[in-house]
Parts: structure tokens; C-alpha cells; sequence
């Protein structure tokens, strides 16, 4: 099997990882996120490419540029979630798997929170484990992409 290209990208916000209200998004901070894809990425013959922007805009084209280059997407839209139809139609533009991942259980949140713009289209949705939701996304995704070249 070749090498698998997913592109990790954060939303607004994320940047401030570690210091931002710990009690629902943890301590790590996203450098720790990223190297920690990195390194998980090397055991399951993925290359990690990470991106995060305040902007949905940067996010959108970050999408349309993926197109034909990745072969998965695991992506934070954080608050892009619940407002963010330019994302939802450049991820179904692109035709690229995705999975949505959110370090808080949005379902334990305040209402706004529990409605996803992207979930009825994503490959899979990871909530409320902290950092581990990116790590359990990027195995999830790993599988689903092999278990389709093997189809």
C-alpha cells in the first residue's frame, strides 16, 4: 500500500490551544496536536500536513488547493461548524474524505454548538475526548481510506 497525504487543518480559535478555556479544550497546545499527528502519521504510512487560519475564507481555499493532492482531510472547523456554508461546499466540491473532529463534546455545549454544518457529509465525526479526538480522526480516517484501496 502506498503512503497516504492528510491534510490537518484547525479553525478559528485554535491557535489559542493551551491557554483558552482548559475546562472544555484542554491544555495541549497545538504545537503538541501537530507533532503528535506527525508522529502517530509515520506508524500508520501517512504524511501530515498541518494548517490553521482565523479566516474562513484561507480555510476554503486551503480546501480547493487539497483537491487532487491529499487523499483525506481531518479538519477542527471550531466555530466554522455551526455557521460555515462556504466550507460545507468546498468540502463537497473537492470530493475529499473527511472527518470532523472537536476536542468538546458539542452536544454538551450550548445549543448554538449541537448543530454541524458538515456532519451529514463527513466521513466520520470524533467529539469530546481533548486532543485524543485528532488522534482517533486520523486512525478512523487512515482505515477508511485503506479499506477503500482494498475495494
Amino acid at each position: 500500500m502506498q503512503a497516504l497525504n492528510i491534510l490537518v487543518m484547525h479553525g478559528p480559535n485554535l491557535n489559542l490551544l493551551g491557554k483558552r478555556e482548559p475546562e472544555h479544550y484542554g491544555v495541549q497546545n497545538l504545537a503538541d496536536i501537530n507533532a503528535a499527528l506527525v508522529a502517530l502519521g509515520e506508524s500508520l504510512d501517512c504524511a501530515i500536513t498541518s494548517f490553521q487560519s482565523n479566516h474562513e475564507g484561507e480555510l476554503v481555499e486551503q480546501v480547493h488547493q487539497a483537491a487532487d493532492k491529499v487523499d483525506g482531510i481531518v479538519i477542527n472547523p471550531a466555530a466554522y461548524t455551526h455557521t460555515s456554508v462556504a466550507l460545507r461546499d468546498a468540502l463537497l466540491g473537492c470530493h475529499i474524505p473527511f472527518v470532523e473532529v472537536h476536542l468538546s463534546n458539542i452536544h454538551r455545549r450550548e445549543e448554538f454548538r449541537h448543530r454541524s454544518l458538515l456532519a451529514d457529509i463527513a466521513t466520520g465525526i470524533v467529539a469530546g475526548f481533548g486532543a485524543d479526538s485528532y488522534t482517533l480522526a486520523l486512525r478512523g480516517l487512515c482505515a477508511h481510506l485503506r479499506a477503500q484501496q482494498t475495494v
